[in-house]
């Protein structure tokens, strides 16, 4: 790496360190190799669990084991366990896990073992309170993913597993305090893929429910888009979004409305990929949805010279374009 100084070992130096990696790995396997057993042997004892956990703090990724793990709860553990004991069992994992991935935030097996502990939280702690642990575990989960979406906004994980979350919460999250956080995350960050696309999921819902004004809160979602596309208009996921606000072109008004945007922006940034694609895209929809309107002839031509601009800009995708072209 540039600006590291790089240290020279002796022989002697690099033979110890030799001899202490394949000591690790002979450990490793030596370890996994007991487990294997174990598992083979249908063994749910405390000592058997306790092998799960050395071997997943090592690797995290070997899924069987996290499978196992599972058994010996079921199976093992839990038969001869208390609710509370229960309870004290599965946030002892939720422990773990949360350890685990500070270190390995992008490993699924991870995700998939919080969700199982969450989903076998006993009701309790009394009558008097039957959501009592589930509440206080799931509510900890919207503390935890918040934490790793602010260690990294971009992480997909934590965006599906906050949808996770938040379908399962005993007690709903407002769907508009949600949609106010995705917008925090946009305006720190216009390229989080995963923020926009949890927008697109709560939107949909709002306005299927009649929650939020439909006309209204459309116009913003424009606004912010629009800022994004100014901000950075190479950047896929903000058209992406754009496409999806726009949906099926049937507001002749709008459509024309945004083409006139993107042109706007095309004729500042001329070498702008995604405004030449997004102008084919949208004048093809004029085309097809609003071709009694419109100048076909000249519309066509525009998007003849839109498509030749983008091979020359962008010739991997040469014959995407010209196969397009010929559908005009």
């Amino acid at each position: 790496m540039h600006g590291v100084k790089r240290v020279k070992h002796t022989p002697e130096q690099l033979a110890a360190k030799k001899v202490k990696e394949q000591a690790k790995i002979a450990e490793y396997v030596a370890l996994s190799d007991e487990v294997l057993a174990k598992k083979a042997a249908n063994d749910w004892s405390l000592e058997a669990f306790e092998l799960t956990t050395r071997m997943l703090q090592i690797n995290p990724e070997f899924y069987t084991v996290w499978n196992y793990r599972r058994n010996i709860l079921l199976k093992g553990i839990f038969p001869a366990s208390s609710p509370a004991e229960i309870n004290d069992r599965l946030t002892d994992d939720l422990n773990m896990t949360t350890a685990a991935l500070k270190i390995h935030p992008k490993v699924y097996w991870i995700w998939n073992h919080r969700r199982w502990c969450l989903e076998n939280v006993p009701d309790g702690p009394s009558p008097d309170d039957v959501n009592g642990w589930r509440k206080k575990n799931w509510d900890r989960e919207m503390f935890v993913v918040d934490k790793m979406l602010d260690a990294d906004s971009r992480n997909f994980h934590a965006w599906s597993y906050r949808r996770y979350v938040l379908a399962g919460m005993p007690v709903s999250r407002p769907e508009t305090a949600e949609l106010a956080y995705t917008k925090r995350k946009i305006e720190a960050n216009f390229s989080n893929f995963s923020a926009w696309h949890q927008r697109t999921k709560l939107l949909a819902s709002l306005w299927a429910s009649g929650k939020l004004d439909y006309a209204k809160s459309k116009e913003d979602e424009f606004e912010l888009v629009r800022d994004a596309m100014y901000t950075d208009p190479n950047d896929q996921s903000v058209w992406i979004y754009h496409r999806w606000l726009m949906g099926e072109g049937d507001d002749a008004r709008v459509l024309e409305r945004e083409i006139g945007i993107v042109q706007e922006l095309l004729d500042e940034q001329p070498d702008s990929k995604w405004c030449m694609e997004s102008l084919v895209y949208y004048k093809r929809m004029q085309l097809r949805k609003h071709a009694e309107a419109v100048d076909a002839e000249r519309l066509t031509e525009e998007c003849r010279h839109l498509l030749r601009e983008l091979v020359l800009l962008d010739p991997a995708r040469r014959a995407r374009y010209e196969e397009i072209e010929k559908q005009l």
